[in-house]
């Protein structure tokens, strides 16, 4: 069922933006989508990163080689590595399943605005971002209390003209309040668009990508 949804959504994506007269009848997420090159992404076959975090004095890292076509995950850290298959059922997923959905979000989040099912949406124009206090278009994503490992969270990204995330908040459960960090360092593979690096409101990198390979 989620290799079906998957496909259904690059298919659904595609006929949007071919039957689109104009930009404009495109929900705000489906353009962040668009605007990180989203409609590429159906010809990937695998990507293959490393996330690494400051933590403290310490630097913890997560190898990463998705295969989008065959819905197989090789993990690898400093204590195990191993590959699963992401047609298990939910029971069965093993306990790095959770890391790659988060490490995954930190790279590919403007996608997960399409794969993603069960949140809701609310914009507001004009406000200022939170590290920078440029001006921007604020998109909240709300996500229900289902669906995921961690349900009920909250998501405030704040886009430039040309819906780029710029900024993001991260608001566990919907609380009133969260960290911001930042997005940038965008590198281009094979049309798709990638934020490398996440910098926190007193500029220390938080979470950054490397060995990025894309097939």
């Amino acid at each position: 069922m989620k290799k079906i949804s998957q496909i259904l959504s690059l298919i659904s994506f595609a006929l949007l933006i071919s039957c689109a007269s104009s930009e404009s009848e495109l929900t705000t997420p489906q353009k962040v989508a668009a605007a990180y090159g989203f409609d590429k992404f159906e010809n990937l076959n695998s990507i293959a990163y490393t996330w690494n975090v400051q933590a403290g004095d310490v630097v913890r890292t997560r190898d990463w080689k998705w295969n989008i076509k065959d819905r197989t995950v090789y993990f690898a850290d400093a204590d195990t590595s191993y590959t699963y298959s992401l047609d298990l059922p939910k029971d069965e997923l093993p306990r790095a399943d959770a890391a790659f959905i988060n490490d995954k979000y930190w790279l590919m989040y403007p996608f997960q605005l399409i794969w993603d099912t069960g949140y809701t949406f609310e914009e507001e124009t004009e406000v200022s971002a939170p590290i920078s206090g440029e001006s921007s278009t604020k998109l909240t994503i709300i996500y229900n209390n289902e669906d995921g490992y961690t349900p009920g969270d909250a998501y405030d990204l704040y886009l430039d003209e040309k819906f780029m995330i710029k900024e993001w908040v991260f608001r566990k459960g919907n609380g009133a309040e969260g960290r911001a960090f930042t997005w940038e360092a965008e590198r281009v593979f094979n049309g798709v668009t990638f934020a490398t690096e996440h910098f926190n409101a007193d500029g220390v990198k938080f979470i950054w990508f490397t060995d990025i390979k894309v097939d």
